[in-house]
């Protein structure tokens, strides 16, 4: 069955035709790091890294490349509210949406760029615009450059809007424009903004807008064409209409498919930060394990809408905590590794997943499998119990929820998985931990490090977080 891929720009499903046969490249647009990753903004890293597996499944060689914004008016300004460094605000919270993806089991991508270290492709790609007439410097001495929209006929095709429908942004800030609904591509240096936060550039020194930085990291990253552009929902109008936009009047033909994620609700609204209902991922590890997280947001098609609540995550828990069962009662002999080889995987897992990476109608495969194998536990039918048992490790690792691989840690899967609630204690001990030692609070640090030693608990700092082990 050919793989077949919702694409927003065509709204319909479509062939995943790549531009190089057997290669897939794709682009996802990663966070604004102004503060902690909530599981809304995890929903697409989890999406898109199932999405990555299946094409490494279906056997594309894959180049992912997922960006992060280090630098933008909200962590500028978040960071005046905190009194601190705009740097250290967007390393540190680059930081913590890199445990985030790591307790999700999201893998790293090809290479993660930041936008502070694109500034001369950013420059480059703004000067050919201006050069071939779709974008001007302001006239009023401000240092901005804007890209002109209504040279460019084609703007809108991606969200399906037409240019006089559209409405300026109510935060726009209208200065300097010929029209209103102009997108700024730089912004020239004020002086109540820090010094640090500003490049030399030819219109003077100042910092890039928003969505010249995914077009350039996409370009030099990527080339002028590639495969797939992913974000989210919310991104589609304005931020992925101006990156095609500049993208394609700069002469680069950019992304051939389009995929967004939805969003995750709470009370009906978008889980954001500035509604104050986010959830941010290590609160949610204080109750659950990362496994069963991920194994809830996978579980709903990535373009459905997901009403978040903690008895729903607390019902997929338990579903998953059943796949566990099943796998731990299998007998001993049976193979622990080396199978994944030779194994296959239902042919009705493939379908679902080639139509639109279906994960709902995967997961019924994954649940029936399970099922019988317990079934055939009961029966005693061995073969029949290794062939389910090896299906259904199968289906796992590919949706990146294998109990047994190494990235989840001695806590989730093999012989040694504890039980949830010692690894929902030893992650909260954990994250008081790290909150301690950012504090510089060393006493208390090493006091939590030393209790969990006594209790047998070894912990091991790593650049992507602790780590522990059962001593």
């Amino acid at each position: 069955m050919t793989l077949r891929l919702y694409d927003s720009a065509a709204r319909e499903v479509r062939d995943f035709v790549p531009l190089v046969a057997g290669k897939a490249s794709l682009y996802v647009c990663g966070l604004t790091v102004q503060s902690e990753p909530h599981v809304g903004h995890v929903r697409s890293g989890v999406n898109f890294d199932v999405l990555q597996r299946w094409l490494r499944f279906r056997g594309y060689d894959v180049t992912f490349i997922r960006n992060v914004t280090d630098i933008d008016d909200k962590i500028l300004n978040k960071s005046a509210e905190q009194d601190r460094p705009w740097y250290n605000l967007a390393y540190d919270m680059h930081r913590e949406l890199s445990r985030a993806y790591a307790a999700l089991n999201v893998a790293a991508p090809t290479y993660e760029p930041a936008a502070t270290g694109h500034i001369p492709e950013m420059v480059e790609l703004i000067g050919e615009l201006i050069e071939n007439g779709h974008a001007y410097p302001a006239e009023d001495g401000s240092g901005d450059v804007y890209f002109d929209v209504r040279t460019w006929p084609s703007y809108g095709e991606l969200s399906g809007q037409r240019i006089d429908d559209m409405q300026a942004a109510e935060d726009a800030d209208p200065r300097g424009k010929r029209d209103a609904r102009d997108f700024a591509l730089w912004k020239g240096h004020k002086p109540t903004e820090p010094e640090t936060a500003s490049w030399p550039s030819p219109w003077g020194r100042g910092r890039p807008g928003w969505h010249i930085e995914c077009t350039a990291m996409a370009g030099k990253y990527l080339g002028p064409a590639f495969d797939i552009h992913g974000g989210g929902i919310d991104l589609r109008f304005p931020h992925h209409e101006n990156e095609q936009a500049q993208a394609r009047a700069a002469g680069r033909p950019f992304a051939a498919y389009w995929m967004h994620n939805a969003w995750i609700t709470t009370a009906g609204e978008k889980m954001s930060k500035s509604l104050g209902n986010s959830l941010t991922i290590p609160a949610v590890l204080e109750r659950f394990r990362g496994i069963e997280l991920r194994f809830y947001l996978v579980s709903a098609h990535y373009r459905s809408h997901v009403e978040f609540s903690f008895d729903a995550l607390e019902e997929a828990a338990a579903g998953f905590r059943r796949i566990e069962n099943f796998l731990d009662r299998a007998p001993a002999g049976f193979p622990r590794g080396g199978w994944m080889a030779n194994a296959g995987i239902p042919a009705a897992f493939a379908e679902a997943m080639d139509d639109d990476l279906g994960t709902p109608a995967a997961m019924a495969v994954l649940h029936e499998t399970v099922r019988d194998g317990n079934r055939l536990l009961t029966e005693k039918d061995e073969q029949g119990v290794l062939k389910a048992y090896v299906a259904t490790k199968r289906m796992l690792d590919v949706l990146g929820l294998d109990p047994a691989d190494p990235a989840w840690g001695p806590s989730a899967g093999g012989d040694e998985r504890l039980s949830g609630v010692v690894d929902a204690l030893v992650q909260g001990a954990l994250l008081r931990r790290t909150a301690a030692r950012e504090a510089r609070d060393w006493a208390a640090a090493d006091a939590i490090r030393d209790e969990l030693k006594a209790a047998g608990i070894e912990i091991e700092d790593t650049p992507q977080g602790p780590k522990w082990t059962v001593s």
